[in-house]
């Protein structure tokens, strides 16, 4: 089983941009599809984005579609968000997550993952 970290976080500007990564251990990174979550101070955690394991599959929510891109490097066991245009709606902790599957399935609920990170604040000011 893999194990998760997640970088990039930070403090941006509404309008600005930020690459979140999610580093895994272990040597079966390839067979996971992976997703990125997020939850916001008061509300429940919420789907962003999600990657088949070979990457040629992906998934967004509404609210970030047009805006973020999922990406993943198998040969470097990680898998990214780039967020443009961020709004101080998207103030969140972000989580990444990923469950072994070999499907060509984009999982888009939590209880879908078995594998979550310790996740990495995103603050957008207005």
């Amino acid at each position: 089983q893999v194990q998760l970290v997640e970088s990039g976080g930070g403090l941006v500007q509404a309008g600005g941009s930020l690459r979140l990564s999610c580093a895994a251990s272990g040597r079966t990174f390839s067979s996971y599809a992976m997703g990125w979550f997020r939850q916001a101070p008061g509300k429940e955690r919420e789907f962003v984005a999600g990657i088949s394991w070979t990457g040629r599959i992906w998934y967004y929510a509404d609210s970030v579609k047009g805006r973020f891109t999922i990406s993943r490097d198998n040969a470097k066991n990680t898998v990214y968000l780039l967020m443009n245009s961020l709004k101080p709606e998207d103030t969140a902790v972000y989580y990444c997550a990923a469950v072994a599957d070999l499907t060509a399935v984009v999982r888009t609920t939590g209880d879908a993952y078995d594998v979550w990170g310790q996740g990495t604040q995103v603050t957008v000011s207005s």
